[in-house]
């Protein structure tokens, strides 16, 4: 059994007080329903995939929110997705068979834009790298993890090869579905993390070796964030089956471009990765957020941190649980869900 499918079978839920410095404002909720991707597009708008295939959606930043269930996939889990507007949308199903779906309507109609009836199948995360081109990550097929490109704004996906992968993949090492942060485009190389048995960084297809937590099915990287300059990347995670352990659940990187080079269009050769050290945030994180270039949010069932130095120190301004953090586009603050439906808002 993958990690990931693990994951999906284990959920945990606390909801404790928060620090009194922050305001956290309660946006919505949803019985029996977890949030485990939230697209945050404009300063108005805000949409959210849930499990139970329920999808939310708000237009007025959050002053009130539209639940809705995708027609023919009531018992899906939705982990990953993203918007571009309040009407087009994306959202990716886990387990098999798998399924992505595009909205152009608002989510009043959702169309099938891919599916693969391999009973191993299990897509964890999606991310856009701009306009048109995105990347959907997989748990491993047939000893190669499974990864899928579209470069129409996901109206059709193709498999990249196999030799894609400069490095091979480690016994029991695939990806957490927990958060649909686990990989991010540096102008044109893919940077995503893997986890379990062994957690590694992978870099265009090659990976490296991180001083994360792993060796167990729980345990590895969840989340990977860049700076908005580009010049810092971290990687959080854990081990969710003991979430209060504060060990090697955080890497850093300080990201240094060759001259002349543009960010857009960096290939893989233009960027020296440097490890630096950064103070572990309180247990097992499942996300991590960028509010700006020295300011991060990080979340997980083990609660909030926020940091003001680039990870240099953390403070707890909530012992609540949430899956996922996205940062606001204008103001200082940050949506946070998870659990129970909720969707919250934390001033910062």
């Amino acid at each position: 059994m993958s990690i990931s499918k693990i994951f999906f079978i284990c959920a945990v839920f606390m909801c404790t007080g928060l620090s009194a410095q922050y305001q956290m404002k309660t946006l919505t909720s949803q019985k029996g329903v977890s949030i485990r991707a939230m697209s945050v597009p404009s300063e108005k708008v805000i949409w959210a995939s849930a499990s139970k295939g329920m999808v939310a959606k708000s237009t007025n930043e959050g002053a009130s929110f539209e639940w809705m269930q995708v027609k023919g996939y009531e018992k899906r889990d939705f982990r990953a997705m993203h918007a571009w507007n309040d009407q087009e949308a994306i959202i990716v199903a886990v387990a098999s068979p798998a399924i992505i779906l595009k909205t152009m309507d608002g989510g009043a109609t959702w169309d099938k834009v891919y599916e693969n009836n391999d009973t191993s199948m299990f897509l964890d995360a999606i991310h856009f790298s701009d306009n048109n081109n995105g990347t959907v990550i997989g748990d491993p097929i047939d000893g190669h993890l499974f990864i899928l490109t579209t470069n129409n704004k996901g109206a059709t996906w193709d498999k990249i090869p196999n030799d894609f992968f400069k490095s091979t993949l480690n016994n029991g090492e695939a990806f957490f579905a927990s958060s649909n942060s686990n990989l991010i485009h540096l102008g044109k190389v893919l940077v995503f993390v893997t986890g379990g048995l062994s957690s590694r960084i992978w870099i265009n297809g090659m990976a490296e070796a991180m001083p994360m937590m792993q060796g167990t099915n729980s345990t590895g990287a969840n989340s990977i964030a860049i700076s908005p300059n580009g010049n810092r990347v971290v990687v959080v995670g854990g081990d969710f089956a003991n979430d209060t352990i504060a060990n090697q659940n955080i890497v850093g990187y300080q990201l240094f471009q060759t001259p002349n080079s543009d960010l857009k269009y960096l290939s893989k050769k233009q960027i020296i990765w440097k490890k630096i050290k950064l103070s572990n945030p309180n247990g097992y994180k499942s996300s991590v957020e960028f509010i700006d270039n020295n300011r991060l949010i990080t979340c997980g069932t083990s609660g909030v941190d926020f940091s003001k130095d680039n990870g240099a120190s953390w403070e707890t301004i909530s012992k609540a649980s949430f899956h996922i953090a996205k940062k606001h586009p204008t103001k200082r603050g940050a949506y946070l869900a998870g659990s129970g439906g909720r969707i919250s808002f934390v001033e910062l």
